[in-house]
């Protein structure tokens, strides 16, 4: 099976990407953006390494900030998955047409056990 693989929980322009996959892409400087859309304090307590924190909830007026990256790869991940629901219609409706979907979200980057959490 492919590393990335159809997401039906939003657009059918999302993907899912698998734990490995983006792990892979890290180790060789190749993630892209990595949007972890969870509150700020959640992203305090730990987040994927070089992802950047926008809250779902405030994508609608900050996507601006990452408009340099409307046309590449986006990986977007929350706790559970529900946010990324949110933020991807959000990016959608702006034009953003490349997201990927961290499948595990969080809790299961960090169930993992074995991959790297900045704090």
């Amino acid at each position: 099976m492919s590393a990335i693989a159809r997401k039906k929980s939003f657009s059918t322009a999302s993907t899912d990407i698998r734990q490995a996959e983006l792990l892979q892409r890290i180790r060789t400087n190749h993630a892209g953006l990595i949007l972890d859309v969870r509150s700020p304090e959640e992203y305090a307590e730990g987040h994927i390494p070089g992802a950047i924190n926008i809250p779902h909830d405030q994508l609608g007026s900050r996507h601006p900030e990452i408009g340099t990256h409307k046309h590449k790869e986006i990986v977007l991940y929350c706790r559970s998955g529900g946010r990324v629901g949110i933020a991807a219609n959000i990016l959608q409706a702006a034009g953003f047409n490349k997201l990927l979907h961290l499948a595990g979200d969080m809790g299961g980057w960090s169930s993992n056990g074995n991959l790297p959490i900045k704090r």
